[in-house]
């Protein structure tokens, strides 16, 4: 089975919602209209925003990376600081963004490796 995942994020305004994504993620990989933007994360997996101001706010996605410090690192020199910083029992680590509209975007990594 050939799998393409597309995560979506309903935004109020495009215009308002984009800047702070290209912070959080860095410029887009294309964008299929005028109010909608698409980032590609790895070979088949995309995250994008879309206006629709009625379903803004309400959108959760959870992204887990092999590199969770080096993300969160380019978020910040982008000007983007978590919102939330959470470690689970098992270790398992995760970075929580909130955008302008009360969307939650969480960046998930492995444990610490012991010295760290």
């Amino acid at each position: 089975m050939s799998l393409h995942l597309f995560a979506g994020l309903r935004v109020r305004s495009f215009e308002a919602a984009r800047p702070w994504y290209e912070r959080l993620l860095g410029e887009p990989t294309f964008s299929p209209h005028e109010t909608e933007a698409v980032w590609t994360l790895a070979e088949n997996r995309s995250l994008y925003i879309v206006e629709h101001a009625d379903g803004a706010g309400h959108c959760v996605v959870t992204v887990f990376l092999d590199d969770l410090d080096g993300h969160l690192d380019a978020a910040a020199a982008r000007g983007l600081a978590p919102d939330e910083r959470l470690t689970y029992a098992n270790g398992v680590r995760k970075a929580v963004y909130r955008d302008l509209d009360g969307n939650e975007v969480g960046f998930g990594g492995s444990p610490e490796s012991p010295g760290v």
